[in-house]
């Protein structure tokens, strides 16, 4: 209760920051080491102390009240940690002060920093009489401002850091003092303390490291789908394997360190990997994680239910080539009742369906089409009565339709009747046209494989050094035998004359060629029918024939002439290029092939 403390050089302390850091703030001395005491603060305490009897304590208070008032000086009665107050202490408290001549009372929390300003702030007012009175406020009313105020100060504040601090590495020492400037950061230091305000930082940066993980891990469970795809694409290697073996088998990969990286230290959210650059490959120990274990079950369940969806094909495309309803040309809505179940549905959408009977309509059709084709070429005699480059009356298609009619190859086509007349009508043209274009087989035609083949296998006449060379370098010589008994090979040598220049030269897509035709009608063994002369070196032979008996005499002259000339190899027919050609009744000629 003294009223005049003396303490040489006694320091002044603001804040429990200077405690140890003397040397750190500003500092203060006690005025000449003295001090005058110009009021009181009487702090009773109203939390519940462990071995403190509160009634023990409040006598022990109106005592050194009893001095105090001896002083004259003006008093407050101050309640200390009202965040822990007992209800029946505080009132014993006030009814302690209003018996002392109407006593102020502060409720105080020193820990939540509530109303201590205020408590001073009382005293001082009644030491200067000058100043405005004081409105006294219940704890629990300026608790609420307080908490208000410091949630608005702890939104600005966090506002502040998360604007300042953009990543997980920053520091506090550096941080702090690009903060202090900012009445945000003052403020709530001011309320709140330096160290809440440290918690605060880590806490945020603690977030963003936590932020970076996520986005780590992201990124490394979406690699892990690719990477199993490419390590273990094949459910039977993996099917029935537990996730230690798995882990295994994925090691043994030739590719595995394509896709993981081992780490010594785990896990690997925990040690600097998180940090790495190496973003590209998966991190081993992630594995064990539950949702490295849920994408790996998925990747199990995508590969059975593709092997379900391949059976589930496989069992249509099987129900397709035994169901007898599938004809060629039916629609898929007409079959689709016929072969579809609900397994089908349950696994499969119906497009996939369709575009597998789509594929097999096609099968369907064409081995129609080919067995229709073989069927006309059996019942060739329907055609030999038409009119040459005649359309066939609608009598004698009556006529066809009905000879072929009861033919299971014919009624194949039921449902594509415009294309199977179309192939009749074809097959009329190739019957007295029968050439490469209009063979039905197309690409695969005979003749237009032979000529490949000899295409191939012998030189063009401008690639052979034969002693016949032409005068002109850019005319090449060609040298004819043209085979046929009964005048057919003097008609077509005539022919190919009636085509050529006056010097026996014939062009052929802008290309001039020099003929040398030398037609032979009878015994190839006597020397004047010789494919071969001292002057003449055949580069081809053209084999006419109109009958069996001229077949037969191109067929027997070709191998008399190889008889005749057993020691030589250029130019006789052994390497001829041969082209056997039917000669037409009428006069046309169609091309066959040796």
């Amino acid at each position: 209760a003294a009223t005049k403390l003396a303490s040489a050089e006694k320091l002044m302390y603001f804040c429990t920051d200077q405690l140890g850091l003397e040397q750190d703030f500003e500092q203060k001395q006690m005025p000449d080491g003295k001090l005058p005491v110009d009021g009181f603060l009487l702090c009773v305490d109203v939390s519940r102390g462990m071995n403190r009897n509160f009634d023990e304590q409040l006598k022990f208070v109106s005592n050194l009240y009893n001095q105090l008032a001896k002083t004259k000086k003006p008093v407050v009665v101050v309640l200390t940690k009202c965040d822990e107050g007992v209800e029946r202490y505080i009132r014993d408290a006030h009814a302690f002060a209003l018996g002392k001549k109407n006593l102020q009372v502060v409720e105080t929390s020193a820990r939540s920093n509530v109303n201590v300003e205020l408590a001073f702030g009382t005293l001082v007012q009644l030491v200067d009489k000058s100043r405005g009175k004081a409105k006294i406020i219940p704890y629990f009313e300026a608790l609420k401002q307080q908490s208000q105020q410091i949630a608005a100060a702890k939104d600005k504040y966090e506002w502040l850091v998360s604007r300042i601090v953009k990543s997980h590495h920053e520091a506090w020492p550096n941080v702090s003092r690009k903060m202090q400037p900012a009445p945000e950061y003052q403020d709530y230091v001011y309320l709140e303390g330096t160290q809440k305000a440290k918690k605060l930082f880590l806490q945020h940066v603690q977030r963003l490291k936590q932020e970076h993980i996520e986005r780590r891990r992201k990124l490394y469970l979406a690699l892990l789908p690719q990477a199993l795809d490419a390590l273990v694409p094949d459910l039977d290697e993996i099917d029935r394997l537990s996730r230690a073996k798995a882990e295994k088998l994925l090691e043994a990969k030739p590719d595995f360190h394509k896709w993981f990286v081992v780490l010594e230290e785990t896990p690997w959210d925990a040690t600097s990997h998180v940090d790495s650059a190496d973003t590209e490959r998966i991190p081993l120990d992630l594995l064990e994680t539950p949702a490295a274990e849920q994408l790996y079950e998925a990747h199990l369940e995508k590969l059975r239910n593709e092997r379900k969806r391949a059976e589930m094909r496989r069992a249509f495309r099987e129900n397709l080539e035994s169901s007898p309803f599938v004809t060629p040309g039916k629609p898929w809505e007409e079959a689709r009742s016929f072969i579809m179940n609900e397994d089908f549905y349950q696994w499969l959408e119906e497009s996939v369906y369709m575009d597998i009977y789509g594929k097999h309509q096609k099968q369907l059709i064409d081995k129609a089409k080919e067995d229709f084709q073989e069927l006309l070429l059996e019942y060739s005699e329907l055609f030999y009565e038409l009119e040459l480059d005649a359309k066939p009356s609608k009598e004698k298609m009556g006529v066809i339709q009905e000879v072929l009619g009861e033919e299971q190859r014919f009624k194949a086509l039921q449902k594509l009747q415009a294309e199977r007349d179309a192939l009749i009508l074809k097959h009329i043209h190739f019957v007295y046209h029968p050439t490469k274009e209009t063979c039905p087989s197309c690409a695969a035609c005979v003749d237009a494989r032979v000529e490949q083949l000899l295409g191939s296998r012998f030189a063009r006449p401008a690639e052979r050094q034969h002693r016949n060379a032409p005068a002109d370098a850019n005319v090449d010589r060609i040298n004819l035998v043209i085979l046929g008994k009964d005048g057919l090979a003097r008609e077509l040598a005539n022919e190919i004359r009636a085509l050529c220049t006056n010097d026996d030269k014939y062009v052929i897509e802008g290309k001039m060629y020099e003929l040398a035709l030398r037609p032979i009608e009878g015994n190839v063994r006597l020397p004047v029918n010789a494919f071969q002369t001292p002057t003449f070196q055949p580069h081809g032979c053209l084999c006419l024939y109109n009958s069996k008996e001229s077949l037969s005499y191109v067929v027997e002259s070709i191998e008399k002439s190889r008889e005749a000339a057993p020691g030589r190899r250029d130019g006789h027919p052994a390497q001829l290029p041969l082209t056997l050609v039917l000669v037409n009744k009428r006069g046309g000629c169609g091309g066959g092939g040796e």
